[in-house]
């Protein structure tokens, strides 16, 4: 019998990507979701959110983030995935532990959703230092304190594969897919406006061409995704768009950032 992981993933960048004090954090989380507007809708099934530091990113993923709000009590599974940037992977991993720690607690892992996709991993020194799913915990804490979560990081992936494992992972109502990506970098502020608009109607549009990590850095956790809503019938809608240039960097060199919400008839 395979051993059940006991162990924790400590937070990784905390302090540098969102504060370390859970005070400070818990404050700043609710300030980001407080202007957000409130809107009568269906929970999403699925959510794209982007993974920089708060104070660039923070704003967009919040649009998101916004949505899920209203159903704190009905979401009891998240399946977490986003692109493995430090670590070479070959196909999606897991990092093999039973809880995800952040300045707020501890976030338990469903191992149970893990045993449904086999053709997961294990590689605990791809998620040790990875920020993109880390960053999203205390967002998570905040609108769905109840669930547990399926983290999960993308490397070299075919959208089959990919979509494939969000398809076994689906659930029901109860579950809800959090894709983290960025969108375009390093362009200036004009040139990133034209290609995450670009971007933003290829995802709109459930448009099968694979992106490319130029597009957007988590290009096959999000190829991953548009396979299966294209398979499953959501429809998206982009809740924000704009680049860290719009909020705390530079317009030389800009990262851009993408809030979308995808819907299923009927909720999810």
């Amino acid at each position: 019998m395979a051993m059940v992981p006991t162990h924790v993933r400590p937070p990784a960048v905390a302090g540098t990507f969102y504060p370390s004090s859970p005070r400070v954090l818990d404050e700043m989380v609710h300030d980001l979701l407080e202007p957000t507007p409130r809107i009568a809708a269906p929970c999403p099934k699925a959510i794209l959110v982007p993974h920089a530091g708060y104070v660039y990113s923070g704003p967009t993923a919040a649009r998101a983030y916004a949505r899920l709000a209203p159903y704190a009590r009905q979401i009891e599974r998240v399946v977490l995935i986003g692109p493995a940037h430090r670590v070479f992977v070959e196909g999606v991993v897991s990092p093999g532990v039973s809880e995800l720690r952040t300045p707020l607690g501890d976030v338990p892992v469903d191992l149970e959703a893990l045993a449904l996709v086999p053709m997961v991993t294990v590689n605990a020194a791809a998620h040790a230092q990875e920020h993109c799913l880390e960053v999203q915990l205390p967002f998570l804490q905040v609108v769905a304190p109840h669930a547990k979560v399926v983290p999960l990081l993308v490397g070299n992936a075919k959208p089959e594969l990919v979509g494939a494992i969000l398809d076994a992972l689906w659930g029901g109502p109860e579950t809800v897919l959090v894709v983290s990506s960025d969108l375009s970098h390093f362009l200036s502020y004009d040139e990133c406006r034209v290609v995450d608009h670009a971007t933003a109607a290829h995802i709109t549009a459930l448009d099968p061409r694979p992106l490319c990590p130029g597009e957007a850095c988590g290009a096959a956790a999000v190829n991953g995704l548009v396979w299966v809503a294209r398979k499953r019938g959501l429809h998206v809608h982009v809740l924000d768009l704009r680049s860290s240039g719009d909020t705390a960097g530079s317009r030389e060199e800009v990262v851009g950032y993408g809030a979308f919400a995808l819907e299923q008839e009927g909720g999810p």
